[in-house]
């Protein structure tokens, strides 16, 4: 089943990438009285506030256009920043080797959270090593994942 995020995704991203960014990931957060649109760009020369701004004026027209949100909700268009999350299993792949938090949408094998060394990901699961354990995680139980900073 596609998720919002998904179909956010698709709609956004040939704009997003023709303006020469990387889509990072798109997450909508429905809420009572305004929810919360927040899509997540990348370049490799970074991203600073002129970008975001230049960014979500194109998203702001595209969801004018094709109204793909009912009710009223806040877009903010960022970089990724040094926590940055992570949506797909490319970028789940992009960045084994690192430290990540990962939080689920309910229950799985009695937890809801774990963080530990990413190891990247198959078959439709996210593999990480908390301490002497590999859990393979399944992609659609994750509510969000996250690098943690090493600072």
């Amino acid at each position: 089943m596609e998720s919002s995020g998904d179909r956010l995704r698709a709609l956004f991203e040939p704009v997003i990438v023709a303006m020469g960014y990387e889509l990072v990931g798109v997450q909508y957060r429905p809420a009572r009285g305004e929810g919360l649109l927040r899509v997540y760009i990348d370049s490799e020369t970074g991203v600073g506030v002129d970008d975001c701004a230049r960014v979500s004026h194109q998203v702001s027209g595209l969801l004018d256009v094709e109204d793909p949100i009912p009710g009223n909700y806040r877009l903010e268009v960022s970089s990724p920043g040094l926590d940055r999350p992570l949506f797909t299993p490319e970028q789940f792949r992009r960045f084994a080797g690192h430290e990540v938090k990962i939080r689920l949408h309910e229950l799985w094998e009695g937890r809801r959270s774990f963080r530990g060394v990413l190891q990247g990901c198959e078959e439709g699961r996210v593999l990480i090593d908390e301490q002497e354990t590999r859990h393979a995680v399944p992609v659609e139980r994750i509510d969000r994942a996250n690098l943690v900073p090493d600072i």
